[in-house]
């Protein structure tokens, strides 16, 4: 698997456009189907996690609810104009929100592992050798 470090906008970044796309995707393939996409979001939230770099693994955990949103848009049921559309949105949001709950406590756990990982290592450096 490759080892890309994205920054903390990057990762923002890479979620929200890869939700974005699959939101997309599961509108054309499977008419919108919420539980599709929050199987999708899961596999997203891990990679944005495994792959934000060492000095962004507070990110992780912000970044992935605002991308379940944004790639929501192309999912969520709305008609009747922008208020509609905002009415599906949070309808989505109500709904879905096992998705977005276990998609952030996956992003959280594992950017809290590496995090805890990381000080273990410095720590480690720090400390003098034994006799």
């Amino acid at each position: 698997m490759p080892e890309p470090r994205l920054t903390g906008l990057g990762g923002g970044l890479f979620c929200g456009t890869l939700m974005f796309l699959l939101g997309c995707l599961d509108r054309l393939l499977f008419g919108a189907s919420p539980t599709v996409y929050g199987v999708l979001f899961l596999p997203v939230c891990l990679l944005t996690a495994i792959w934000v770099r060492k000095s962004d693994l507070a990110a992780p955990p912000v970044i992935v609810p605002i991308a379940f949103a944004v790639g929501l848009l192309p999912v969520a049921d709305g008609s009747g104009g922008l208020s509609g559309r905002l009415m599906g949105l949070a309808t989505a949001l109500a709904t879905q929100a096992g998705w977005l709950y276990g998609g952030t406590l996956v992003a959280g756990v594992i950017a809290t592992v590496r995090k805890v990982r990381l000080m273990r290592r410095r720590a480690d450096k720090r400390r003098p050798p034994a006799p």
